[in-house]
């Protein structure tokens, strides 16, 4: 790819970014959406925060890894806990890193 086709690529990437955003910005104050639609939107984040870690604790490297010697499994499943529990998203994050590194350290 050359250089020339490159910058289209990313000027073309950039444009059609930001003609979605801006209609959302510039119009969403006039746009009324329905209660469902408002409740549906909801669970954006948490579909959005799933979809980019499920494949980084299942598959770390590209390779299925449900190993008990997995620290990534380890991890995701005590962070998984600590949050079906109501900890803290803080603590939620700390114990999940502190089991992966505690696992890698002394079992893998």
């Amino acid at each position: 790819m050359t250089a020339a086709e490159l910058l289209v690529l990313v000027l073309g990437m950039l444009a059609v970014t930001f003609s979605v955003r801006y209609v959302l910005l510039a119009f969403g104050d006039r746009i009324r959406l329905p209660p469902a639609a408002l409740r549906a939107l909801q669970f954006v984040p948490v579909a959005v925060l799933s979809a980019i870690t499920v494949p980084m604790v299942l598959q770390p490297g590209g390779v299925l890894a449900l190993s008990p010697s997995s620290p990534h499994l380890a991890a995701g499943v005590v962070a998984v806990a600590l949050a079906a529990g109501r900890a803290p998203l803080v603590v939620v994050i700390l114990g999940g890193m502190a089991v992966f590194f505690a696992w890698r350290l002394l079992v893998a």
